[in-house]
């Protein structure tokens, strides 16, 4: 039988696709984000314990009390369940370290070196542990390209992959993600189609993996897929000349819906990196990435706030999709796609 609940309004819909950071220890000092959630219904929240590139000043991570409350402050404000992300995936990646109070992780390197399933799926339980414990309801983890060039400076050079072994990866992975599942915390598998490969970083700059990727990087996330473990997938905004000649793989409608969606078979969720990186702010304007973003087949729009802070930024973006749906540049039906892979996921 069809629903009966009210379809959300158009704006609505559109704010459920954005994952935004903000600056904030409390909901007092959180002002702009709690106008986003009550007054334009943002769906998502992302956590950071500080600011990129100076890590000078504090976000959101002050201690698991704190981080508890501003939490609990913002879901009462949402008449959505917000989903409320971070990046936990252990060792030097974890927003919620021993700095803050939080207890010790494990390196994927470490998990992987180590090659004990039942371990990594206890280490993946007890990082979920702190997150639930919070109110955190989705890791932006766990990292499933492969360690193919071990000096990769944002991938290997950080202890972040599992392996440069596809079957290792995947059985850490699926280890991890059910250590995250007995606790009811959800997971994203990241960053598709593989950055292992890359010598470069796409915080700074388009990042061209052409001559350094194949095929192998993609298993690891085939696996999980074909083995209905995934929660959500993150894209990675690397340069491909033989996926796509014209556009990284976050705008590149061949790799997302091409690929991921239909050789892969994934109909849930996939989220962009950040937006406003280097490899796509320096090689794009922002209306033109969001367009290619969505038409590639994105559901969710990270805009992370991180490395640059634009007051006004949710506001700007919903007024900026709308009017692509009013004008034809998108179908309201593809909007309503991913709405329903949301409110899916979030309900899951």
């Amino acid at each position: 039988m069809p629903s009966s609940e009210p379809v959300p309004a158009l704006r609505d819909r559109i704010a459920q696709m954005l994952l935004v950071g903000f600056r904030g220890l409390t909901v007092e000092e959180a002002g702009e984000a709690v106008a986003d959630i009550q007054e334009r219904h943002l769906g998502g929240i992302l956590l950071f314990d500080r600011d990129q590139p100076t890590h000078s000043a504090v976000r959101n991570v002050e201690s698991p009390a704190q981080l508890k409350a501003l939490i609990a402050g913002l879901q009462g404000l949402s008449a959505t369940p917000l989903l409320v992300a971070v990046d936990e995936e252990g060792g030097l990646v974890a927003r919620l370290d021993q700095r803050h109070g939080f207890p010790p992780t494990i390196s994927a390197a470490d998990l992987g070196a180590r090659g004990d399933a039942a371990f990594t799926q206890q280490a993946g339980e007890r990082v979920a542990e702190t997150l639930a414990s919070v109110g955190i309801n989705l890791n932006l983890a766990p990292v499933v390209d492969l360690d193919v060039n071990p000096t990769n400076p944002i991938i290997g050079a950080l202890d972040r992959s599992f392996s440069a072994d596809p079957a290792v990866v995947t059985a850490q992975a699926e280890a991890f993600i059910e250590g995250h599942r007995g606790v009811g915390v959800k997971t994203t598998l990241k960053h598709f189609p593989g950055h292992g490969s890359s010598t470069g970083d796409t915080h700074l700059g388009v990042v061209d993996v052409t001559s350094t990727w194949s095929e192998v990087e993609l298993e690891p996330f085939r696996n999980v897929v074909r083995d209905g473990l995934a929660d959500a997938v993150l894209t990675a905004h690397v340069f491909n000349a033989t996926l796509d000649p014209e556009h990284p793989a976050t705008l590149s409608q061949p790799t997302i819906t091409g690929i991921l969606r239909e050789q892969l078979g994934w109909d849930g969720v996939v989220i962009s990196d950040d937006m406003q990186m280097g490899a796509i702010r320096d090689a794009y304007g922002y209306e033109e990435a969001i367009r290619l973003t969505i038409v590639a087949g994105v559901d969710i729009l990270t805009i992370a706030q991180q490395q640059v802070y634009e007051a006004g930024i949710v506001e700007r973006t919903i007024d900026l999709i709308e009017r692509f749906v009013r004008d034809g540049t998108l179908t309201e039906d593809r909007i309503n796609k991913s709405h329903t892979r949301i409110m899916a996921l979030k309900g899951r």
